[in-house]
């Protein structure tokens, strides 16, 4: 008994001493987050004559950056590391285009990510350089350590392409790779029990086999292809090469040297950076004595004043990021997002509404409350989806009920299907680690699923055949609605919509074939729809949902989003797998996502 209080005490004592190590990070964090926040908001920021504006895309690119601290935090270090949104980007782009004081764009792309393949993000700052470009003022573009072929690609847009004389350019092609963990899975005893709908729907078939099946392989390879004949076509209309030169040199795979892709029309010269930067000063006239006045955009948002706009009419464009559950968040996708559209619908002020949508899925039954309240709203006023780098399977859901559908040509879509996905592990837990189950029940399926006697989603048992019967109808009303969702707002037949459905993957462009979007753009060009719909000239934009004040956010959520900033940068590449996996596992009932997260190489 002396012993057993001896470890009790031990344990209370180690409990507490833990709690209050985490709350003394917490709190050095908040009054750092709090001291950055003042530091960042006192400091003024100056746009000179002939100055430059100059961009790079080292950080990951969300169509709408959150305000709070702790999102743009780095743990290690208690520095600010801000992200900047696509919406963000246009806009002062689009600014910078009308500012007599910047002279040129400078792109610095060194280093380029995203989230999800980033195609159609890089595809609509493409297109804003290009409009930038009608001022007649230059961009340039320069790589220290070479281009990767998304950013060759954005860089394409510029008047001159340039890279350091040792940096060969590759072009190989685009390949997507998937994991399977089937052998995984049967080595450590646990059984996937899957419920689908779709020769298409494909996301449980790395729990399921060791290879791609032929359906999948097909959706895979002919969008993978879509997505190619769009990076090339961009660049051969921009650089003036033949698209068969370019396949050629990519079928080739040859380590050129950078010369000899300047002799191909690729890069209009080979400098080092200081050379570069000379370049800079010619082409804003000044000496190469005279410094240079170059400002980010992280500084230009600060330092343009904002136009005055006395408009009462609104556009409100609601963004919906992430996967789609139970919890709504910067990153993340919940039924509150249609209290935000019943209230948008309301707004007697809101004349028409962009939902901006960037989501492979998720929950089936957020997105049924979502799709009620988009289709309620677009009976009262006009509503234009905007689709961003993904809009697939509930991302689609939620979007069919719009008006008018703009995607990207690059735009991963479709994936109209549902699947139930459970784990058994009786093998694990009985033989493996000789954990027994027993049960007392009331009635004859009261232990629905079994029982789930470790802290992870993996019952002792698996389904009896009546039970899984009973899911595969509940799987099959899912996918019946599902279809009737899209013929409604589609105004086709189930029929016509099945044979396009399966849960198989579109891009953008067939999408647009097929009749599952109507143009092929960008949210500038959602919102310009919305506003001829609407019948507007003068409107003021107004983003939704409106942020928590960032101390109140910080305060209700500060333990859980320090965990996931620890987590994320231990992991650094690998936590988009590990929280793609964790939020699969947490959602209930039918699903509606995408295949799995592709990586686009």
């Amino acid at each position: 008994m002396k012993s057993f209080l001896k470890y009790l005490l031990a344990t209370v004592i180690g409990v507490f001493i833990v709690n209050i190590f985490m709350l003394i990070i917490c709190m050095v964090m908040f009054i750092s987050s709090v001291s950055l926040i003042s530091f960042a908001g006192s400091k003024s920021v100056t746009v000179t004559d002939n100055s430059i504006l100059k961009l790079s895309f080292s950080d990951p690119i969300p169509d709408r950056a959150s305000d709070n601290p702790l999102e743009n935090l780095n743990i290690m270090s208690l520095s600010m590391n801000k992200q900047t949104g696509l919406n963000k980007i246009l806009k002062y782009i689009e600014q910078a285009g009308k500012d007599d004081r910047i002279k040129g764009i400078y792109l610095d792309l060194t280093e380029i990510k995203s989230n999800f393949g980033a195609l159609a993000t890089i595809d609509e700052i493409r297109d804003a350089l290009l409009k930038f470009k009608e001022s007649g003022k230059f961009i340039y573009s320069y790589s220290n350590l070479g281009y990767d072929q998304k950013s060759y690609y954005l860089a394409t847009v510029a008047d001159s392409i340039f890279v350091n004389p040792e940096t060969p350019l590759l072009l190989t092609g685009m390949s997507a790779n998937v994991s399977f963990y089937k052998d995984l899975l049967k080595k450590i005893g646990v059984e996937p029990e899957v419920i689908r709908v779709g020769k298409f729907k494909s996301a449980v078939e790395p729990f399921l086999q060791d290879h791609m099946s032929d359906a999948n392989r097909e959706q895979v390879q002919t969008y993978l292809n879509s997505l190619w004949g769009n990076i090339i076509k961009g660049i051969s209309v921009t650089r003036n090469i033949p698209v068969e030169k370019i396949t050629r040199l990519t079928n080739e795979f040859q380590v050129y040297p950078a010369e000899e892709f300047v002799k191909e029309g690729f890069f209009d010269g080979t400098l080092y950076e200081y050379e570069m930067l000379r370049k800079l000063n010619t082409a804003c006239g000044i000496p190469d004595s005279t410094q240079l006045s170059m400002i980010t955009l992280d500084k230009y948002q600060r330092a343009v004043l904002p136009t005055i706009n006395l408009a009462k009419d609104k556009i409100a464009v609601i963004y919906a990021q992430g996967d789609i559950g139970f919890q709504q968040s910067a990153t993340s996708i919940g039924p509150e997002l249609a209290q935000t559209i019943r209230k948008a619908r309301e707004d007697k002020n809101i004349k028409a509404i962009v939902l901006r949508v960037n989501s492979p899925g998720g929950s089936a039954l957020t997105s049924d409350i979502i799709w009620k309240e988009v289709q309620l709203a677009a009976q009262e006023k006009p509503l234009i989806a905007s689709m961003g780098n993904v809009a697939a399977s509930g991302g689609y859901y939620i979007s069919c009920a719009a008006d008018t559908i703009v995607a990207d040509p690059t735009t991963l879509t479709g994936s109209i299907g549902i699947f139930g996905l459970l784990f058994s592990g009786e093998k694990l837990i009985k033989d493996k680690l000789g954990i027994n189950s027993d049960v007392v029940k009331t009635n004859d399926h009261s232990d629905f699923g079994g029982g789930y006697p470790l802290p992870i989603p993996i019952s002792d048992r698996p389904m009896t055949a009546y039970e899984r019967n009973v899911m595969q109808n509940y799987i099959n009303r899912g996918y019946d609605t599902f279809l009737d969702r899209v013929s409604q707002g589609r105004h086709m037949t189930k029929e016509e919509v099945n044979e396009i459905a399966q849960g198989r993957v579109w891009t953008g462009e067939d999408a647009l074939k097929i009749g599952l979007v109507d143009v092929l753009g960008g949210l500038n060009d959602a919102i310009q729809i919305a506003a001829a719909k609407a019948g507007l000239t003068e409107y003021q934009i107004t983003e939704l949902p409106t942020e928590r004040n960032p101390l109140e956010d910080i305060l209700s959520n500060l333990t859980e989003t320090v965990k996931a900033k620890i987590v994320k940068e231990e992991l650094g590449d690998f936590y988009d797998i590990y929280r793609s996996q964790k939020e699969l596992l947490k959602i209930n009932g039918m699903v509606a996502r995408i295949p799995y997260d592709l990586t686009f190489n």
